[in-house]
């Protein structure tokens, strides 16, 4: 079938399958808490932490595009946000009134892709699904008892996270490590030796997946394993956690027992050697605990939601719509690859995608800094040609092996409360979060960063949604706000020397925030040896503009992007996003000339597999893309690094050891030139790509435009806006984005506005307006 092309201003996109029908909406959703409602309409649509594109009636071959923002929780008017989401963008296309709550007709969907943070917020509030853990006899508090890892060892009173599990049940099967080369030749002839096998004591010896000899001690009793399970069932358990020592090799027992249950009624069942083929039991044992007690929550969200569509959604046919999922590590999921394990940074992935596709020059090569500044906190990462992905992180005390985004998380955003305590201004960790809400929402909230920043005029109510109050049809209250300001002033002044005046107070506060999410910014790059000032800034998120130019001002950076669609980036990322499948297989190798080969050959299995995969799920040709990596770390060190080798490494055709030592030093900065190396694990990943080019990059484009200084004449008003060191500006500027023509210069200071976002331009920046970004400058 000829390929048909949806096309935009901005994005030239083909659709994963290689088609675009005719009719379809399509649809991105970010469902990140604190989101809020507003709608834009233009040549391209624009709807929320949701983005949907449609056939022009009135532009036969163009497609419009609808955002629409709304709460991501609202018991009182709708019962799941990207429901609702979709059935206002579907009112708005077919012209027909929908009920609110019933069953929607996906006919006219092509397809829907969603990120998530059901498990993320299940995890940090541990409201996860109870489940038992079935582990080798002898290892019963193995997962209790973890690495010894002691992150705050100077707390005198240490709290130390419970485990997620509810009940553990010892298996009694074991099997032990004969020899890492896989041999077994003349066998075991010492001590202990039975007389008959070849180990040192009684033992089947069998080949593992990574290449060792493994010795069976004992089998599981089926019968005796049963009885356990019968007994978890009876209890209520519906869903188990298997981890069963050395099964990244020998992964037998674990299938065994897992069928068991499965056949005996267990819903969710997750087997280490499944999840993660990797050595190291406590990282892989605890993975699975969490994805046994995070995917039934996911899968219960996914049901509920799934119930608001006709049953089309979820046939699976090639000619019916179409689910996708972000997964932490940037690739989008099907249904059945998406999983709790999977899903821990679903939410903040899609906004990383976003920021890294529109910013990313090939040619000049500006790394990135992505900072994504929410309600609750703000997510910071890197780009600087590859999505920066860690393979252990831990997450509310609960350390995951997963591939995951690298992204660092600072408990300071919109909604971050506002206290003093001690004597000190701080900002955060805790959240007013979307209901009640700061204190500007008119339902009793306390006070936060949003209510600081619409005191000092950075947010204007009248170019805010009214969707607040108890009957979500109000403005924000800037009186409730100032009102909760002024108790607290008089409670700070009452132990100055010097009283402070209302606006100092509230800058204070405003720039305690900036400090905070200036701290993991620091970490990702001076920290790594990274200069930040060498950095370009992309903000984005609801309240990113408004602190974009003083974060960026404190780390000495001096060109900052902000998208147009900056404020609901994470769901533009969605729709930008690639399919990714991947295979990954555990190893015990040293590499050498001799092993290379047959290391190259494991590599050429999983990538036949991964494109059999991809191909399955519509994608051919240069529209698959396949990374090969090896996981690699000297002898006698505990480190691995994955790693995926260039053009540039040795001699240029999958040179794995240079690689190896080039990303080691730029890690470690030194090399253990006297130790060789090991592979641990093989590791294919294939990306389906989703579109062909996003066009020019934004520096060039800048650097063509004519740039024409606007006059203050053409502000659409004016508003008192407080600044640092000039302190309160009565006539700042406000300029409509849609007003502004592509070339336009801002000089600071002065505010840019559109129905999703403020961007406050600070004295000595300049902003200039391009095709998909507002491109500024400090001084």
């Amino acid at each position: 079938m000829a390929d048909k092309i949806s096309t935009s201003p901005w994005l030239f996109q083909t659709d994963p399958l290689g088609f675009v029908p005719t009719e379809g909406v399509h649809f991105a959703m970010s469902t990140r808490e604190f989101r809020y409602t507003a709608a834009i309409l233009r040549w391209l649509l624009t709807l929320d932490g949701q983005r949907r594109s449609y056939p022009d009636p009135e532009h036969p071959g163009e497609r419009k595009e609808l955002v629409v923002k709304l709460l991501s929780q609202d018991p009182n008017n709708y019962k799941d946000a990207p429901t609702e989401g979709i059935r206002r963008v579907l009112e708005t296309v077919t012209g027909e009134k929908i009920a609110r709550g019933s069953v929607l007709d996906t006919s006219k969907i092509d397809y829907i892709r969603l990120s998530t943070t059901v498990a993320t917020n299940a995890l940090l509030e541990r409201k996860g699904h109870r489940h038992a853990l079935l582990i080798t006899k002898g290892f019963q508090d193995l997962l209790l008892i973890g690495n010894q890892s002691r992150p705050r060892i100077f707390d005198l009173n240490i709290r130390r996270p419970s485990p997620l599990y509810a009940e553990v049940v010892e298996v009694d099967e074991r099997v032990t490590l004969f020899r890492e080369d896989g041999s077994v030749g003349q066998g075991y002839r010492g001590p202990g030796w039975d007389g008959v096998g070849d180990a040192e004591g009684p033992g089947e010896i069998v080949r593992g997946v990574s290449g060792e000899a493994v010795r069976v001690l004992k089998r599981p009793d089926v019968n005796v394993v049963r009885q356990d399970l019968a007994r978890l069932y009876a209890a209520g358990y519906r869903s188990l956690a298997i981890v069963l020592i050395h099964s990244y090799t020998f992964p037998d027992h674990e299938r065994q027992i897992g069928t068991l249950a499965r056949e005996m009624g267990f819903t969710q069942v997750s087997e280490s050697s499944q999840l993660l083929p990797m050595i190291k039991v406590v990282p892989r044992g605890i993975s699975s605990t969490a994805d046994a007690y995070l995917t039934p929550i996911l899968r219960e969200y996914l049901d509920g939601f799934f119930k608001g569509f006709d049953a089309q959604l979820k046939d699976g046919q090639i000619e019916s719509p179409r689910v996708e999922f972000m997964g932490s590590d940037g690739g989008l999921l099907d249904l059945d690859n998406f999983s709790g394990l999977k899903s821990i940074l679903s939410g903040p992935a899609g906004g990383v995608v976003g920021y890294a596709l529109t910013s990313w020059d090939d040619t000049r090569k500006y790394p990135i800094i992505g900072i994504d500044v929410g309600g609750t906190s703000t997510d910071v990462s890197r780009f600087d040609g590859r999505y920066e992905v860690v393979y252990e992180t831990t997450t509310a005390g609960v350390t995951i092996q997963s591939p995951q985004l690298d992204i660092n998380t600072v408990a300071a955003g919109g909604g971050s409360c506002l206290t003093f305590r001690n004597g000190l201004f701080l900002a955060g960790p805790d959240s007013a979060g979307a209901e009640p809400g700061p204190a500007c929402y008119k339902k009793g909230g306390p006070l936060a960063v949003t209510d600081a920043n619409l005191l000092l005029g950075r947010l204007i109510p009248e170019h805010f949604p009214k969707i607040f109050g108890k009957s979500e049809n109000e403005p924000l209250d800037a009186v409730a706000s100032k009102t909760a300001f002024e108790e607290l002033t008089k409670k700070i002044n009452e132990t100055q020397e010097r009283p402070f005046d209302l606006d100092e107070i509230v800058y204070g506060f405003i720039k305690v925030a900036n400090e905070t999410m200036c701290r993991p910014i620091r970490a990702l790059t001076e920290a790594r040896g990274y200069s930040t000032g060498q950095h370009v800034l992309a903000s984005f998120g609801g309240a990113g503009g408004q602190h974009a130019c003083e974060i960026a001002s404190l780390l000495g950076v001096k060109t900052i992007l902000i998208h147009r669609y900056s404020s609901i980036l994470s769901a533009y990322g969605l729709a930008l996003a690639d399919r990714a499948f991947e295979l990954q297989e555990p190893s015990s190798t040293f590499y050498s000339t001799s092993s290379r080969a047959s290391l190259l050959a494991r590599l050429d299995k999983l990538t036949s597999n991964v494109r059999e995969e991809l191909a399955r799920q519509g994608f051919e040709g240069d529209r698959m893309v396949v990374e090969r990596m090896l996981n690699m770390r000297f002898e006698g060190t505990d480190t691995a690094l994955m790693v995926l080798p260039n053009a540039n490494d040795g001699d240029g055709k999958e040179d794995f050891e240079a690689a190896f030592k080039r990303v080691y030093k730029s890690e470690f900065g030194f090399l253990l030139e006297t130790k060789t190396i090991i592979v641990d694990d093989v590791k294919v990943r294939g990306i389906g790509k989703t579109f062909d080019t996003l066009g020019e990059s934004v520096y060039s484009e800048v650097e063509r435009l004519e740039r024409k200084p606007i006059d203050r004449s053409r502000a659409a008003s004016t508003y008192s806006v407080y600044f640092d060191r000039i302190g309160r500006v009565p006539d700042t500027p406000v300029f409509l984005l849609d007003q502004l023509n592509i070339g336009d210069e801002v000089a600071g200071p002065a505010m840019v506005i559109d129905n999703t976002q403020t961007i406050v331009v600070v004295p000595g920046a300049k902003a200039v307006l391009s095709s998909k970004h507002l491109y500024m400058t400090l001084e």
